[in-house]
């Protein structure tokens, strides 16, 4: 990419346990409650339309609150300390981290346009190391309340751990990578199997915070029982990748040095778990995107420049682009933010919106 010249960010900094860093969320951010919880509470209510939050789910959404109190008590302290510290409820916010799931256990009569996408990838070495991308796609109501967090407290085990995240949801909202060079990145993935155990973005936070390898991850995930749905990608500083799709009892791995996944299941474990939204474009364009991936991935040797240029691709573009750049003329997903992560230098390269506008951040996690 020419002129790729970043600036230098600042993450917002988050101490304490992980009541006091959900707590510091609110004094930190420098984004108003009402702006959060407008955000938070537009997909609760959007999902309670779409005749999502019905009396089965709201019976699942009791026993996850029961498997993670027990489970994951951490990450339920940082929810706790969000919802106290901005005045939202703790409630809306627990259940809006499954509004996926809902979505996929009741397909609603009117789907929402707010499906989560994302296009990801990991490289085990370059001229800059390795590397882990993600083009993250959403909901645009997210794009003012994003934000690089950096956390540091007792429960995390690897150091400090920085994540890409959104105010009002805890931990590696999205993705992040932690002092011992291991990062993640994840995809949304629409399944036919659910059931009560890990949710995604709480198992993210719990690598990042407890395990320093990817063979320590793919062992920690391996363990554990999941809610299900997702892709997690995931690259560390020897330049090890893989990708790793989650049902419930079971998930599909593909290890090796270059790894990469949009929103869909590919592997022979998880592939007839696919749960495609009908009439969704970021769903629609999935496979597209895949293939895309597929064919550049392996073919070019990457640098986080070259990185950076192909996540702001449109498939308008040319020949030899795709449609990982998304673009809202609908009001609904488009990408909110583009992430790169540098795992032997500990430095993540930021774009909040679009990353064709290029305007690159660079954030340290030694700060």
């Amino acid at each position: 990419m020419k002129n790729f010249d970043p600036v230098q960010g600042r993450p917002v900094l988050l101490s304490g346990s992980p009541y006091e860093r959900g707590v510091s969320q609110a004094a930190k951010a420098g984004i108003a409650t009402e702006q959060v919880g407008a955000a938070i509470y537009a997909r609760v209510e959007q999902a309670r339309m779409s005749g999502l939050i019905n009396a089965e789910n709201l019976r699942y959404i009791e026993a996850q609150r029961a498997f993670l109190t027990e489970h994951d008590p951490h990450s339920m302290a940082e929810l706790r300390g969000i919802a106290d510290g901005f005045g939202l409820s703790e409630s809306d916010l627990f259940l809006h981290q499954h509004i996926t799931i809902l979505r996929d256990l009741v397909p609603a009569a009117d789907p929402a346009p707010d499906v989560d996408g994302c296009s990801t990838f990991a490289v085990g070495a370059g001229a800059d190391g390795p590397l882990v991308v993600k083009n993250r796609d959403f909901s645009g109501t997210h794009l003012g309340i994003q934000r690089v967090f950096l956390h540091e407290g007792p429960d995390i085990a690897s150091g400090r751990m920085i994540c890409v995240g959104s105010a009002g949801s805890p931990g590696a909202y999205s993705s992040g990578m932690n002092d011992a060079g291991l990062a993640l990145v994840d995809n949304h993935v629409g399944s036919r199997r659910h059931g009560i155990g890990w949710l995604r973005y709480f198992l993210m936070t719990r690598i990042l915070a407890t395990c320093a390898t990817v063979e320590e991850a793919i062992s920690f995930i391996a363990d554990r029982t999941h809610a299900g749905g997702g892709n997690i990608v995931l690259g560390d500083r020897a330049g090890n990748t893989a990708a790793i799709e989650l049902g419930t009892d079971r998930v599909g791995v593909e290890k090796g040095t270059l790894s990469w996944r949009t929103n869909h299941f590919t592997t022979p474990t998880m592939r007839e778990f696919n749960l495609m939204e009908e009439g969704d474009r970021i769903d629609a364009n999935s496979i597209a995107r895949l293939e895309f991936l597929s064919r550049e991935i392996p073919a070019r040797d990457w640098d986080v420049a070259a990185a950076a240029a192909l996540m702001a691709t449109h498939a308008e573009d040319g020949l030899d682009c795709g449609p990982l750049c998304q673009h809202s003329g609908d009001g609904g997903s488009q990408t909110i933010s583009s992430a790169i992560f540098c795992c032997t230098e500990g430095r993540l390269y930021f774009h909040e919106g679009n990353p064709c506008l290029r305007q690159w951040q660079s954030f340290e996690i030694a700060v």
